[in-house]
């Protein structure tokens, strides 16, 4: 065994075979003392990359040269990208290609290696074991909300259910009563018959004594009654009720009944996130190219400013007084119902339950309408309540204003409690500009809309409350103003708004983009809403009408 080899011994240098190795030289692979490792470097002929013996490299290992069996491959050759030997590079099917030196290559992918392993191991791999570790918390408990979401279902089938069987048992108690009605007039008139028919057995009995005893004087007297006893007793003739049962529409069950919100899936690429719904998306509805008016309703509110749908023939109205009014489409005022305070109501909305909500900024409050009876479900501190609208959760979003009218914010709640605040974008700026003209709505993909008359634009941000995109008018029409007002959305996720200005409304796509407009001889376009069919609700301001709208 070499000296230098052996495990008893100090490890000498290659070069001198004498001296420590202290040094290696990592391009020529060989272990160095310190004077021959100066003598190493000065040898200009050929690149060298020196460093201390404990800091060296592991020795590569040469692939060997699949066309000379004893030739390892130790030149790379940059025109093909692989390895070969030198024989290979010099002679065979590399000749005349350019080459280097395969340690650099080594070198410098190793190096590269390096960075990948210690970004997997120390920042990539842990964001998956956390992301893992998120998803096994979530699918843990995913039993439980689901089953929640089953027994509210249950809850509700059951309260129909009461409500079916009390209206069945009042239905039946008034069978009940109407068969008792109908039986004590057959009663009474049976009695006035059997009274009749026992004078006339008398009157018969007389006759044939009177006949039988020959008296001339009984004879004589006898007086007629017959002629009275022709007109017989009266006769009670009975309508029986019959039961028309109304059919069924399944839709407004359905309605009724109450909705799932639509389930989301998000799925984040980077910090980028985007929303895809799991659930099948409704019956595609193109936009019609002449959208056509199909009632007018004439709500007597002088200036009417907003409306809400209650059904597909019903919808809550509201303007510059204090009373609040559910209409038909044939303008007939089916309710109507003042506010608490007195003050006229600024915004109002219909709940998933078919109850009814406004905000009063006399008082700082909004407040539920159930069974006409009105109950304050949020009063706020320093905030003034402006819009409103209803998600697909039942939950609530209210426009706010600060007191003294310099901020502005779209609030979550769920009843009473605050659940998310949104007013600034990713940079701190304020995404509303001062005013107090916000309406608002849902889209179906869950992004809040707010309709922002003072900044004339309409801002979109996601559920999470960033800023998706700001729409401030057809790009063509840079001359004209854009003065949105109401807004609203549909099934297909179009996102509607009234042009207060220009009398017409803007149809947009779920990402911002114009789709079209509707006119329909609109006068002052403001509050608008859609019911379950997609038709469009819109309420001209100082005309005082409603106008319903086909516009799919």
């Amino acid at each position: 065994m070499h000296p230098r080899r052996s495990a008893q011994e100090v490890l000498l240098c290659d070069l001198c075979e004498t001296l420590p190795l202290q040094s290696h030289c990592e391009l020529c692979n060989i272990n160095l003392c310190v004077n021959c490792a100066v003598k190493h470097l000065s040898d200009s002929s050929k690149r060298h990359n020196v460093v201390p013996f404990l800091h060296r490299k592991s020795t590569p290992n040469y692939p060997k040269c699949p066309d000379h069996a004893d030739k390892h491959c130790e030149i790379y050759c940059e025109k093909c990208g692989v390895p070969v030997c030198s024989t290979c590079a010099l002679f065979g099917k590399h000749k005349g290609h350019d080459v280097s030196d395969i340690l650099e290559k080594f070198s410098a992918k190793t190096e590269s290696l390096q960075k990948d392993l210690e970004e997997l191991e120390t920042r990539i791999y842990p964001r998956y074991k956390e992301m893992a570790s998120n998803v096994e918390i979530e699918k843990a408990e995913l039993e439980t909300k689901y089953e929640k979401l089953t027994t509210d279902a249950d809850e509700q089938g059951e309260i129909l259910h009461r409500e079916i069987t009390a209206i069945v048992n009042r239905q039946k108690s008034a069978i009940a009563e109407m068969k008792t009605k109908h039986l004590d007039a057959l009663n009474k008139n049976t009695e006035e018959i059997t009274q009749k028919m026992a004078e006339l057995k008398q009157i018969m009995s007389d006759l044939k004594s009177i006949l039988k005893s020959n008296d001339v004087s009984l004879t004589s007297t006898y007086k007629s009654r017959n002629s009275e006893l022709r007109t017989l007793p009266p006769t009670v003739r009975v309508t029986l009720p019959s039961f028309s049962p109304q059919k069924i529409n399944k839709d407004q069950f359905n309605e009724m009944f109450g909705s799932l919100s639509p389930l989301s899936i998000n799925t984040e690429h980077g910090d980028t996130m985007k929303s895809a719904e799991a659930v099948s998306s409704p019956p595609v509805k193109p936009l019609l190219d002449e959208p056509r008016v199909t009632a007018t309703i004439d709500t007597g509110h002088r200036p009417l400013y907003s409306v809400s749908c209650l059904s597909e023939d019903q919808v809550w109205t509201s303007g510059n007084n204090n009373t609040m009014k559910l209409l038909n489409l044939q303008s007939k005022l089916l309710t109507s119902i003042q506010t608490k305070s007195g003050n006229y109501p600024t915004d109002i909305a219909v709940t998933r339950d078919g109850d009814l909500v406004y905000t009063d900024t006399s008082n700082n409050t909004v407040n539920l309408i159930k069974n006409k009876q009105i109950q304050t479900v949020i009063r706020l501190q320093g905030w003034i309540p402006l819009f409103v609208c209803c998600t697909a959760d039942n939950n609530l979003l209210v426009t706010m204003t600060s007191d003294d009218y310099k901020q502005y914010k779209v609030v979550r709640y769920s009843g009473s409690t605050e659940k998310q605040s949104t007013q600034f974008d990713d940079q701190g700026r304020p995404l509303y500009k001062s005013g107090l003209i916000k309406y608002l709505s849902e889209n179906r993909n869950l992004d809040i809309c707010v309709a922002d008359f003072d900044a004339r634009a309409v801002v979109v941000v996601n559920q999470s409350g960033k800023l998706r995109f700001r729409y401030t008018g057809h790009p063509s029409n840079t001359k004209e103003s854009f003065d949105p007002a109401g807004i609203t959305t549909d099934s297909q996720s179009h996102i509607l708004t009234a042009d207060y200005v220009y009398n017409r409304i803007h149809i947009l796509d779920q990402d911002g983009q114009f789709l079209r407009y509707i006119h329909c001889d609109l006068r002052d376009p403001w509050g608008l809403c859609v019911d379950i069919r997609d038709n469009l609700f819109v309420a001209e301001r100082n005309a005082a009408k409603v106008k319903k709208i086909q516009y799919l």
